[in-house]
This record gives C-alpha cells, sequence and structure tokens, in this order.
C-alpha cells in the first residue's frame, strides 16, 4: 500500500529518528571504546582525554594526517591581520601530534601517519624538497589568497586561504620528523629498510645544509635568519637518526653524522648564548629571548646551567603569571605584519613541562591547572589566550592540545617518581 502524502512526513520523521537513535549509540560506543583503550591512567585524565579525542578529530581517517586546526581566518587580535588558514598538515605539528598518541598508546594513528610521510618522501626528487605543510591528501600546492569580498570575524581582514609560508625554508621540520619516526621505531613498531634508506636521504641533507640561514618555526615572513629552533632541531635530526641506526644495525655514516651533532652542539652552546642576557637567544647574534628554547630535546640536561638560566630569563621577561608569549615582536623577527598577539598557550605548557624536569613539581602542577582554567566550556584551546583571557586564533588547535598531553604525562610521572621516593624513604627509616 502505497503511503499517502499525508503520512509520508510521518514516515521520514520515523525513518530517521530511528537513524539518529542509531548512530548515536554506535557513535558513543565508539569514542567510548576509544578512549579506553588508551595506556594512561594518570592525572588529569579526562582533560587528556579531551585533548585526544580533538587531536584525533583534526586527523583524516583516510590519509592519516592532522590539520593544525579545523578553522581559518580567525584573527590573533580581533580587527588585526594576523589571519591565517591551518587547514592543513605542517609536518612539525602533525609529527608532535603522533609523539602524544604514542604517549598515550594510541599506536594505530602514529602508524597510519607513518605511511603518509613515507608516501611524502618516496616522492621527493631531492630532500630538500619536503615541504613543511602539505593538502590533508598529501598534495602540496596551497596557493594563498585573500577573499576581498569577506569582512572576516568582527571585521578582521584580509580573510586568507591557502598559505604561502608553505614554500618556505624550514630546517626543525627535519628533527620533528626524525624525532617522531625514532619514537615509532622505539614504541610504535619497527620501520623498514627501505623506509631507513629515504630517512637517510633527509639525514644527509641536514648534515649538509643545517648552517644555513631559514625561515624558523615562527615562519617570519621577511627574512632568514640562523634561528636557534633550527639548530636544536637539526641536532636532533642526527642525534635520533644515530639512535636508530645504532639500535637497527642499520648502515649509516655513523662517524660523518657523529661529527655533524658535535658540531651544531658547539655552535647552539657558544655562539647562541648572550652573556648580557645570560640565556640562549632567538637568533645567532640577536638579544631577543624566545620560548622556542624551553622544549627539552635531550640536547642539554635540565641541570645545565645555561638551560637552567635561560628559564630564569624567560620567566622574567616572557612569562606571566601561568602564560608564556612566544616572543617579544617589537625586538624580535618578525613577519612584516602590524599589530600584537596574545600569549601562546603551547608555550605555556613547554615552561610547566620544563618546571616538572627541572624538579620544580609544586610549582608546575599549580601553573598547570591554572592554565587548564582558561579551556573552552568544551575543554578546547585555540592557539592563543588574549588580555583578558579570551581564546584568539585559529581553534581548536592540534600544537596546544598535544603540548597539554606532553605536559600532563610528564608531570603525572614525576610526582609519582616523588611518592614512590618519600615511600621508599618511609619504609628505611622503619
Amino acid at each position: 500500500m502505497e503511503a499517502t502524502p499525508v503520512d509520508a512526513p510521518d514516515f521520514i520523521a520515523r525513518d530517521l529518528a530511528h537513524y539518529t537513535e542509531g548512530a548515536f549509540a554506535d557513535t558513543l560506543s565508539f569514542w567510548r571504546e576509544w578512549v579506553e583503550s588508551s595506556t594512561y591512567t594518570g592525572r588529569w585524565r579526562e582533560i587528556v582525554m579531551r585533548s585526544a579525542i580533538t587531536l584525533k578529530l583534526l586527523t583524516s581517517l583516510e590519509h592519516g594526517s592532522t590539520v593544525a586546526a579545523a578553522t581559518f581566518g580567525l584573527p590573533e587580535a580581533v580587527g588585526g591581520s594576523r589571519n591565517w588558514d591551518y587547514r592543513f598538515t605542517w609536518v612539525r605539528d602533525a609529527a608532535f601530534t603522533m609523539y602524544a598518541f604514542l604517549r598515550l598508546g594510541f599506536t594505530g594513528e602514529s602508524k597510519a601517519f607513518l605511511h603518509w610521510i613515507m608516501a611524502r618522501c618516496e616522492q621527493l626528487a631531492d630532500a630538500a624538497d619536503l615541504q613543511l605543510m602539505y593538502r590533508v591528501d598529501g598534495s602540496p600546492d596551497l596557493p594563498e589568497q585573500e577573499l576581498e569580498h569577506l569582512s572576516g570575524y568582527r571585521d578582521s581582514r584580509p580573510v586568507r586561504i591557502g598559505n604561502g609560508a608553505a614554500q618556505q625554508f624550514q630546517l626543525d621540520i627535519y628533527g620533528e620528523l626524525l624525532d617522531t619516526i625514532y619514537l615509532y621505531n622505539k614504541y610504535g613498531g619497527a620501520i623498514t629498510y627501505a623506509f631507513w634508506q629515504q630517512i637517510c636521504r633527509l639525514v644527509d641533507f641536514v648534515a649538509e645544509n643545517w648552517q644555513r640561514p631559514d625561515h624558523g618555526i615562527w615562519e617570519v615572513r621577511d627574512q632568514e635568519q640562523h634561528f636557534l629552533s633550527a639548530k636544536m632541531m637539526c641536532w636532533v635530526a642526527l642525534d635520533r637518526a644515530i639512535s636508530i641506526a645504532q639500535d637497527r644495525s642499520f648502515p649509516a655514516p655513523l662517524a660523518d653524522w657523529h661529527r655533524v651533532r658535535n658540531e651544531i652542539y658547539e655552535e647552539v652552546y657558544h655562539n647562541f648564548w648572550n652573556e648580557e642576557k645570560q640565556a640562549f637567544v632567538q637568533y645567532k647574534g640577536g638579544e631577543v629571548l624566545d620560548s622556542i628554547a624551553l622544549p627539552l630535546i635531550r640536547m642539554f640536561s635540565p641541570a645545565e646551567p645555561r638551560w637552567q638560566a635561560t628559564m630564569r630569563a624567560i620567566e622574567q621577561e616572557l612569562v606571566v603569571d601561568s602564560l608564556v608569549f612566544r616572543y617579544h615582536l617589537d625586538g624580535g623577527a618578525t613577519d612584516g605584519l602590524t599589530g600584537q598577539e596574545g600569549t601562546f598557550t603551547m608555550c605555556s605548557f613547554w615552561y610547566i613541562e620544563n618546571l616538572s624536569r627541572a624538579g620544580d613539581l609544586d610549582n608546575a602542577r599549580l601553573l598547570f591547572e591554572k592554565v587548564l582554567g582558561f579551556a573552552s566550556p568544551l575543554g578546547l584551546y585555540s592557539e592563543q589566550i588574549g588580555p583578558q583571557g579570551a581564546q584568539i586564533g585559529n581553534y581548536p588547535q592540534a600544537f596546544t592540545h598535544l603540548a597539554l598531553i606532553s605536559a600532563a604525562f610528564q608531570l603525572n610521572r614525576d610526582l609519582d617518581a616523588r611518592h614512590h621516593r618519600g615511600n621508599n624513604r618511609g619504609h628505611d627509616f622503619v
């Protein structure tokens, strides 16, 4: 019996209700099972898992790549011109995201990204052709254009799509990529010899080009410099490649790699140190502090006096309570744009993780829980926090959430270690 036109709306409504109930149950079951598969059982698990879910939602199921943020055109200052398109896969951001997934026990996501990056490496005619960002599917064409017919968020012009920074030369991406491959090989699954040969091309390129200036992790558009971030991550690229080769007994020019790694260490230690500032500075010969000096990448020990002095200098110039500026725009490398920006939330989490590694656990915990208070009602973070505590910049941002995970993981581990030491001392006393 055919449904009459009058009956059709009720039929459609019943069918839609049946679909939505089933889809909701399936969705809820998927996320519960995915979260429960995590190996993380420490403190702040709810917000850590919220950040992990956010990273998962920013990751392509089809391709395995993670976008930096889901949005474009959201300004770093309302009415300003620092408005970028973050809907692409930065090698740097995605590599750190895989590090966060590995720490939480999500090895499937890390494996999927490894396949994505393997495909990018296989397509390279030369190691110098590795771009700092790609489209989600791996295509390299990201032309930047301004949409003049749009007024932007609260009249923040121009609205840009695409990203011209894709063609910049940024040396640090090789280090972040090698660090992630090293961690995957150690904790996620063994890499193949065929992929190792591709990796060797990248490492040899770093060994031959680490002394070149670049645009740096902050993607400044008006000049290249010898940035601290680039040199540090070149050291990481060599260091992690050496470790992989030794662990897997892969063929590699280890003597050459050892020599270059040592040269980079000496360069950073002596030539990026500013005696007057008593700190490592943003670029060689500069006087500006940069929070990029915060991440501990095993280049320096937390007990290294110059590292401790740099931490104190950053605290004095860039830290405001629990929030941290990346650097002061009026003195550092510029992007050629006017206007100000907020504090970078990922830098706040970097600072907290450094405090934890240095043993200042009570302060690290206090500041960590303060920064958690700046999250949106949904537990999300954008790139920056403005003067009145508002989320500014593209939202939600992967880099912020992966930095939260890293800080929580480290702080939780250090608190556990202190607790166990206290218990052992108690037993010894008894």
